[in-house]
């Protein structure tokens, strides 16, 4: 027999076999082991990821289990290893319309691990090792016509106690904050924490993003669990909801999500395309119709304006004065008054060159807000966006999902499959987290999953957690997939503010979505000075590059995006004291540049701009106020 495993010793009790993967830069080295348990030859599979620094392979996961069950049987403490495919290169190639980056390549490592349990029933674990992360999912690759259970996972991360870690409490629209803790709150919010799950290497300079994606419809959502007593964090399937089955159902063959570990640098993390790299390509080839953009929204500052004719009429006038090509016209537009309808909105957008958004309920948890009920079934989307497309709209806001259940993951991905067949932009709210789904279906603009500027409107945290909040979501949320924060909020809504102006205009580019939708009152937009308002009025939301200059997670963050040959710049304050924000221009070409920036002026509320030449070799150093912020645009001289 060939196999490697064959050929090392057997003992019980311990390590059977080990054999290791390494990415094609070798940086990251995963160890996969399966440890015997008795005189039968069965046991259980772990694996450990390690990261080489300065010569050295430093772990940045320890040993941690692997497994899965089924209704009918499990996959985990009765394994056997009978097989593993030779090491295979991963390369691909692609272009995303929103995301961080416009030309996507990677690289990586393909190893497939086969097994059987105590009943000979296969199951493969696919591990591929890239240059920026780890990726890995499971397979039941015998034929079935029958359906079966995937009920849960034993596929756990093991986090020291003493790592600093950031993770949100799981909640199902994904809207809280991301905690700094070192395992103390472990056991709160149930002990359910939702992806992504960022964490730092004790020690060490490293980092590890934890996620998911690739979900197809044969799989639920995941989230993690912590195990009381361990260090121990396992992915759990979301239980039963109403009409909503848990778990995952599928006739055999199957496969899992990806799971995902990014892992380097903070800019590794940032600038890392692996949750696309690894999920479906383009399920549709004419994507010409797709023009992501900026979008006026009526909702921030007038929480029942959609259904208020001369509101809507503001925010029209505001997108066509601030050259947006977008207005969302939120829920209640069905009942739409004073002055005029829907029909009339619509017109009245057309003669000023805008295209527009319409709001809609999902119709699966919160049937108050109308319209609701408009796209459950195949029939009613067809009938729905079959009138979208008569009446001129662009797109669809979607919004109220009611979890992460296998049949929910498959009502998305209806809904974003039909929206197409009518080329419809799509943004989901009160929803599931970035999954990889926009590389799959590129008309997929952006999600919420994100406590946003909207939550100013509901209570007063934001107040005092904001700027910690947004120098930790370029570090967390943002990395897995455009976020729909509705960012660039200068006036009051039912509660303040306290970050600054600048700090506020900076939020457009540290934040990506594919739309952008600016929040704030027409005035607000049309009192800045002329150089910040056209700055806005000129702003792009796709990305060709993104860099990380500088941050840490809830204390700052400077960041530069390019757009064709200009660079747009930012940086945030995350603190309540001054803090000085190095800008190293180390990213731009051997030539000479002009750099206008707008940055921290007097107090909060005012926002100075100047014009200067940069250079490769230079570092700004830029004072900013308690809770501050800059940004800007750098092109050719």
């Amino acid at each position: 027999m060939k196999s490697f495993f064959l050929v090392l010793s057997l003992f019980f009790g311990g390590v059977s076999y080990a054999q290791q993967i390494l990415s094609p830069n070798k940086k990251i080295k995963v160890v996969v082991e399966m440890q015997q348990a008795g005189s039968d030859g069965l046991g259980e599979a772990y694996f450990k990821v390690l990261y080489k620094r300065k010569g050295t392979y430093v772990e940045v996961l320890p040993t941690s289990p692997l497994g899965i069950l089924r209704a009918d049987q499990q996959f985990v403490s009765n394994l056997k290893l009978i097989g593993e495919s030779k090491s295979a290169a991963v390369h691909d190639k692609y272009e995303m319309l929103t995301g961080k980056r416009r030309l996507c390549e990677n690289f990586g490592a393909e190893k497939t691990f086969n097994y059987q349990n105590a009943s000979k029933q296969p199951m493969n674990i696919t591990f591929r090792v890239y240059n920026d992360g780890v990726a890995f999912r499971y397979a039941f690759p015998n034929k079935s016509d029958s359906t079966l259970a995937i009920t849960d996972e034993a596929t756990s991360y093991a986090i020291p106690k003493s790592t600093a870690r950031w993770m949100q409490p799981f909640d199902q629209s994904y809207e809280k904050f991301y905690l700094l803790n070192t395992g103390a709150s472990d056991e709160k919010n149930n002990g359910e924490w939702a992806y992504p799950a960022l964490y730092k290497v004790n020690d060490q300079p490293l980092w590890v993003l934890i996620s998911e994606a690739g979900i197809t419809p044969q799989n639920c959502a995941a989230r993690l669990s912590y195990k009381p007593g361990t260090n121990l964090y396992k992915v759990s399937y979301p239980p039963a909801k109403k009409s909503w089955h848990g778990g995952t159902v599928s006739n055999l063959p199957w496969k899992s999500q990806w799971h995902v570990m990014i892992i380097g640098g903070l800019a590794d993390l940032m600038e890392s395309t692996l949750i696309t790299d690894v999920s479906e390509p383009a399920a549709f080839k004419d994507t010409k119709w797709i023009a992501p953009g900026s979008v006026a929204w009526v909702y921030w500052a007038n929480n029942h304006g959609s259904k208020d004719y001369q509101k809507v009429i503001e925010y029209i006038d505001l997108a066509q004065k601030m050259k947006w090509p977008y207005v969302l016209i939120d829920w209640e537009w069905d009942v739409m008054s004073n002055g005029g309808t829907l029909k009339d909105a619509l017109s009245y957008a057309k003669g000023k060159g805008v295209k527009t958004l319409l709001w809609y309920n999902s119709g699966t948890d919160w049937l108050d807000p109308t319209p609701a009920d408009k796209l459950l079934t195949p029939e009613k989307r067809a009938k729905e966006f079959s009138w979208l497309n008569e009446i001129g709209v662009s797109g669809i806001k979607v919004d109220f999902f009611a979890g992460d259940q296998q049949d929910m993951m498959k009502y998305y991905m209806d809904i974003l499959e039909d929206a197409a067949k009518y080329h419809l932009l799509v943004n989901f709210h009160g929803a599931t987290l970035p999954r990889g789904w926009a590389r799959t279906y590129p008309n997929l603009m952006s999600t919420e999953a994100v406590y946003g500027a909207e939550w100013y409107n509901n209570d007063g945290i934001l107040t005092d957690r904001a700027a910690a909040h947004n120098t930790t979501l370029p570090f967390t949320r943002n990395i897995v997939g455009s976020m729909d924060y509705t960012p660039v909020t200068f006036s009051n809504s039912q509660h303040e503010h306290k970050t600054s102006y600048a700090h506020e205009l900076a939020l457009a580019v540290v934040f990506e979505s594919g739309l952008q939708h600016f929040a704030d009152r027409p005035s607000a937009y049309y009192d800045l000075a002329d150089a910040p308002r056209k700055f806005l009025m000129d702003f792009p939301t796709t990305w060709d590059e993104t860099k990380l200059i500088n941050g840490y997670p809830g204390e700052m963050v400077v960041i530069a995006r390019r757009k064709g040959k200009l660079w747009y710049v930012a940086g945030l304050n995350g603190k309540d004291t001054p803090q000085t924000l190095d800008l190293s221009f180390n990213f731009l070409g051997n030539a000479d540049y002009s750099f206008q920036i707008f940055k921290d002026g007097a107090d909060t509320k005012s926002i100075t701009s100047e014009t200067n030449g940069v250079k490769r070799s230079d570092t700004l150093h830029i004072q900013c106020l308690p809770r501050g912020g800059f940004t800007g645009v750098i092109g050719g001289k």
